[in-house]
Parts: C-alpha cells; sequence; structure tokens
C-alpha cells in the first residue's frame, strides 16, 4: 500500500522567509500526516535571521530542524498535491493535476522581527485553513 500523506510544497523566491515559515508549521502542527517541502526560484544563502528568531518564539526552532534555503526542481512540484507560491510569479512550474494556492503576504525580507511577527500569525492562520481543507488533524 502507497503512501496516502497529502504532500506540500511551499515555494517563494528566496526560500529564506514566508516558505520557511510555512513549512515550518505545517510540519510542525501535522506532524507525520503529512509531508512538507519548501523551495525557491532564487535560493538566498541563508534564512533571513528575523524569520529565525520569530520562529524560535513559537518554540520552533529552524537551525535545528535543518532548515535552509533549497531551490526549486520540478520534481518537486510533480511529488506534490499541492503547491503554495508566495510571490514567485512565473517561476514556478505548472503541472496538470496539481492543486496551485497564491497567498499573497508581505515579504519579510530585510525587515525585523516586530515586522515578521504578523507575517507568520498571518502564516500561521494559513497553515490551519489548510489542514482543515486537507483533513490533517492537528498534533
Amino acid at each position: 500500500m502507497g503512501d496516502t500523506r497529502p504532500e506540500v510544497l511551499f515555494v517563494c523566491v528566496h526560500n529564506a522567509g514566508r516558505s520557511q515559515m510555512a513549512a515550518a508549521l505545517l510540519a510542525h502542527h501535522g506532524g507525520d500526516r503529512v509531508v512538507v517541502r519548501s523551495a525557491g526560484t532564487a535560493p538566498a544563502d541563508t534564512i533571513n535571521p528575523a524569520v529565525v528568531e520569530a520562529m524560535a518564539e513559537l518554540g520552533i526552532d529552524l537551525h535545528a530542524a535543518g532548515a535552509h534555503p533549497k531551490r526549486l526542481k520540478d520534481a518537486m512540484v510533480e511529488a506534490s498535491d499541492v503547491v503554495i507560491t508566495m510571490g514567485c510569479g512565473d517561476e514556478c512550474p505548472f503541472y496538470p493535476g496539481t492543486r496551485y494556492l497564491d497567498w499573497e503576504l508581505e515579504d519579510p525580507a530585510g525587515r525585523g522581527v516586530d515586522a515578521v511577527r504578523p507575517i507568520r500569525d498571518e502564516i500561521r492562520r494559513r497553515v490551519e485553513d489548510l489542514m482543515g481543507s486537507l483533513g490533517i488533524p492537528s498534533s
């Protein structure tokens, strides 16, 4: 019997902020009931430090989880049931049969933790809604 867990991919340009927060929140709350990936069309060298700090406030350590910016690959999109884009525009590949959502969110790049918190909290709300739509109970 195959793996029936939903597979979700979060994509933004640098994979250093929004997509990292979304992936970490879904992995944290969804546990082993979901497969989570994140990637960027032009990945940064490191995750935004304000994002790391904002997530640590929720008890999620991005560094301990091994989070780092990754380049988007077609295979990631092909393997995903849901692809959530966050400002990557036409750079994101499209595959028929894959569910796409575009989350319009402010970019945390260059912002301090005070500006990142409301973005994080909006992403958390959307992740909780996504979990409900996918039938994933929160852990």
